[in-house]
């Protein structure tokens, strides 16, 4: 239990932000709902942005597998959230809610994308937050995932070492250019 001084969230769910595009092939589209199911498996939230793609196939694996999905919307409408989000929280700020989806997690699965994505992978970066490479991205302070079981496996390390208090903030990036 939170008490003034204390920075244990161990009493809430482990919540996983899925970040990527919303027109991915069916390579991609299957990686995702598998990547779902496993995080829903695992007992933990699944944060994505709510709408079509990336977002739609992760929040079917998670919700058939019989996780919580919430989808933070870029608009103010809950409808326009995909069928399997349980949660939809319209936030009415467009693109800006990049920063808010990788914020609200405990670490954060870069699947393939575009230009949103890399955005979420850098305010993810910037704010600490562990990220899981499964979309080659090859950002420094990432963690590059080669399959799926790669990616099972070193998932399930990071939620036993999230359920034990460790904290997993990714390494801050030092400036390219010292003044």
């Amino acid at each position: 239990m939170y008490t003034s001084g204390e920075k244990s969230m161990r009493t809430q769910k482990i919540t996983i932000s899925v970040i990527g595009g919303h027109r991915p092939n069916p390579k991609v589209e299957r990686l995702s709902y598998k990547v779902g199911k496993i995080i829903a498996e695992m007992g933990c939230v699944t944060v994505c942005g709510g709408l079509s793609g990336v977002m739609e196939a992760v929040a079917k694996g998670a919700h058939e597998a019989g996780g919580m999905t919430i989808g933070l919307l870029p608009g103010k409408d809950k409808t326009d959230a995909n069928p399997y989000i349980n949660i939809a929280l319209p936030t009415t700020i467009g693109y800006a809610r990049n920063a808010m989806v990788v914020c609200s997690a405990d670490l954060v699965v870069a699947m393939p994308g575009s230009y949103g994505t890399q955005s979420e992978i850098c305010y993810a970066l910037v704010y600490g937050r562990l990220v899981l490479d499964f979309g080659q991205w090859n950002f420094p302070n990432t963690v590059k995932i080669k399959s799926i079981k790669d990616f099972e496996t070193k998932l399930k390390k990071y939620v036993q070492e999230l359920r034990a208090g460790k904290c997993l903030n990714s390494p801050k990036l030092k400036p390219s250019v010292e003044i």
